[in-house]
């Protein structure tokens, strides 16, 4: 049986992306980033997010198709973000996405945003051989999420622990907020940490008192920068700078892969993923690594192009999906909240 060849659609925040894939290859991959457009205002800005994905969709998709030599009579199905994410930027996505389902009569597949996420580790292109996706382990961690999910199949994920507060990715956010280091903070700090001493400051790692917790928290690791910051002004130096990102990011990156490695023993997994736009982050997989390497588990990761929010990871979402007898005619609807583990996700 040929692999699906999805037309898919990724609009769920700050990201315009379309995506040709064939099963788990992709043919072509189109990212309309917004971070110019937001980072004068330190994060997301919901009504000027939905405003660019209208200028920007047609474009991508335009885009995709060419890059892709591909015509839409070429398709199975069209794969789309249904949430979570904004209502407005969801909304442009699906509302297209429906438009040319009705236009060409191709069925459409919704797509939980983070079960994309949990595919990218294993989409293949010219670069990187596809993978299967198979069962595992996964860290999932962005701006708007941490979240440890059992994958036991498509569609059977159980989430063993998230955060009751900032996400990593937003603590990242936050703490380069407050070192005025702009937006997105997380790849700045991930710079500047490379050049400075993780242990100068002792930052909190919230939470490890229990070894049965798999649950996280970066809201009083924030707090710890800007109470520091309050008593020992902002850094005077490169050097200085450097020394608080390091240990700002081993504070996180310790509580990421301790939670993880207990996770992994809990459940027995011989397979790990790190994925989101976190999974981007150097120390992050370096540390990582070398937990596998200790524990003796396998370690998988997206390419850092497949690592923020793309529509390749919708794509491979959807084919899987489709493959597995999905068949959803339009409309599709629109969740600005949907979790993993209940309803929609499910297979």
């Amino acid at each position: 049986m040929a692999a699906p060849r999805i037309l898919a659609l990724e609009s769920s925040c700050d990201e315009t992306a379309c995506a040709v894939v064939e099963g788990l290859f992709v043919r072509a991959s189109v990212v309309a980033s917004q971070v110019e457009l937001h980072a004068q205002f330190g994060g997301v800005v919901p009504e000027l997010a939905s405003r660019h994905h209208l200028t920007a969709v047609v474009p991508v998709v335009r885009e995709a198709l060419a890059r892709a030599g591909a015509g839409l009579d070429e398709f199975d199905a069209i794969g789309v973000t249904e949430g979570p994410g904004l209502v407005g930027a969801l909304l442009v996505g699906v509302q297209l996405a429906r438009g040319l389902s009705l236009a060409t009569g191709l069925p459409l597949v919704g797509v939980h945003h983070m079960e994309g996420h949990l595919v990218s580790p294993f989409l293949g292109d010219a670069d990187t051989p596809a993978g299967e996706f198979v069962p595992h382990l996964a860290l999932s961690v962005s701006g708007g999420h941490s979240e440890l999910v059992h994958v036991q199949g498509l569609g059977r994920y159980e989430v063993l622990g998230s955060t009751r507060d900032d996400a990593a990715g937003e603590a990242f956010d936050k703490a380069a907020k407050l070192l005025g280091l702009g937006y997105p903070g997380g790849p700045v700090i991930d710079g500047l940490a490379a050049e400075g001493d993780p242990e100068a400051v002792p930052f909190p790692r919230a939470m490890l008192g229990s070894r049965e917790n798999l649950e996280f928290s970066f809201s009083g690791l924030k707090t710890a920068v800007a109470v520091y910051i309050d008593q020992h002004g902002q850094p005077s130096s490169r050097q200085a700078l450097a020394d608080v990102c390091a240990s700002f990011q081993a504070a996180v990156v310790s509580v990421l892969v301790a939670k993880l490695r207990v996770a992994r023993r809990r459940v027995g997994a011989s397979l790990v993923t790190i994925v989101g736009g976190v999974s981007a982050n150097r120390g992050l997989r370096e540390a990582l690594a070398a937990a596998a390497a200790k524990d003796g588990f396998t370690l998988r990761a997206p390419p850092l192009r497949y690592c923020g929010d793309n529509a390749a990871m919708i794509g491979g979402a959807a084919a899987l999906r489709w493959a597995a007898g999905a068949r959803r005619e339009p409309p599709v609807e629109v969740y600005a909240s949907l979790a993993l583990d209940e309803g929609r996700a499910r297979g």
